[in-house]
């Protein structure tokens, strides 16, 4: 197993198949993009696919989400989901997407076995999505949301980051639009990591401010405790149900305590926290000839020193060097 000196057991992992994105949003990156990492830095299909099977049938990783920088731009990703999902036993297996190019690969990628999609959304107003993004776009992300579902991807899940000033006032708009459609929204604060250095506490949207806005429009109840388990989404039933819309307080509400996560960047490091400042280089390793039981005695020894929380409430909190986009989400 892979335990921490706490005994939070990690049985999710996220792997980041590329730092590069088609996108440019403001929370995340600056406008003219990042230094991408070097072809040569990066994991190979063959790689990845050896790693998580350590995970999965060494290290008792159940759940495996490909995410990026953008997922969809990594080549072989039919290919990678159709091997994982060929792993005995067989892990659940998501992606994480900012939608453009999802029309196209969706139904590809429910052959080779994906079960769903999250998807990224913070607006349904084309121009508001031009200054968030830095990219026309809009009308790619809902094509890939509704290829999704067409592709029995379900339950299409929905991200969406409100920001101050520019998208807060269309939390009410996003949850009508994915309840006619049935998406399963999720509302994530956004955190300190963002390429900028930029993010400031009192600038975000809380959690407590989204559920305002939101029961002023819907009548929301709490959900079974139980359907929560370790996810990070604090989930709601609007309406009386069953439609749900979940908010994830990862700054006001942290829930640092069931966390199950750990990743591996594009680059082949494990991470035990998204706000981790310590790495652990597997690539290497395994580059040198390291056999899969050494490969595992490391990836364990990385899990083992996680820290009991983020510490963002912290003064000293540092925030990664890494940007989200170069970690994976």
């Amino acid at each position: 197993m892979l335990q921490d000196s706490f005994g939070r057991v990690a049985t999710d992992l996220r792997v980041s198949l590329t730092d590069r994105c088609n996108l440019r949003c403001s929370y995340c990156m600056p406008p003219e993009g990042l230094d991408w990492l070097p072809k040569p830095e990066l994991l190979t299909a063959e790689e990845i696919v050896r790693l998580v099977g350590i995970g999965v049938e060494r290290l008792g990783i159940t759940e495996v989400r490909y995410t990026g920088g953008e997922p969809l731009l990594r080549r072989e990703l039919v290919e990678i989901v159709a091997r994982t999902v060929a792993l005995a036993p067989a892990p659940q297996v998501s992606l994480t997407t900012n939608g453009i190019g999802l029309a196209r690969l969706a139904a590809p990628l429910a052959e080779a076995g994906l079960h769903r999609v999250n998807v990224s959304l913070d607006t349904l107003d084309r121009e508001t999505f031009k200054k968030l993004a830095h990219r026309d776009r809009l009308a790619d992300v809902l094509d890939g949301l509704a290829a999704a579902d067409a592709a029995g991807l379900r339950p299409v899940k929905v991200n969406s980051v409100l920001m101050r000033g520019i998208n807060d006032h269309e939390a009410v708009g996003l949850l009508g639009y994915c309840l006619e459609r049935g998406y399963e929204l999720r509302f994530i604060e956004q955190m300190p990591l963002d390429a900028q250095h930029g993010w400031r506490r009192e600038n975000m949207i809380t959690a407590d401010e989204i559920l305002v806005t939101l029961k002023d429009a819907f009548d929301l109840t709490d959900a079974d405790p139980a359907e929560r388990g370790s996810a990070p989404a604090e989930l709601f039933l609007v309406d009386g149900g069953p439609a749900r819309v979940g908010v994830i307080g990862s700054v006001t509400r942290p829930f640092c305590g069931a966390c199950d996560r750990v990743r591996l960047t594009a680059d082949g490091q494990i991470r035990n926290c998204l706000f981790a400042t310590d790495e652990s280089d597997l690539r290497g390793a395994m580059r040198a000839g390291a056999s899969d039981d050494e490969l595992a005695e490391r990836w364990t020894a990385a899990v083992r020193t996680k820290k009991a929380g983020h510490g963002i409430d912290d003064p000293s909190f540092l925030q990664p060097s890494r940007p989200m986009s170069a970690i994976g989400g």
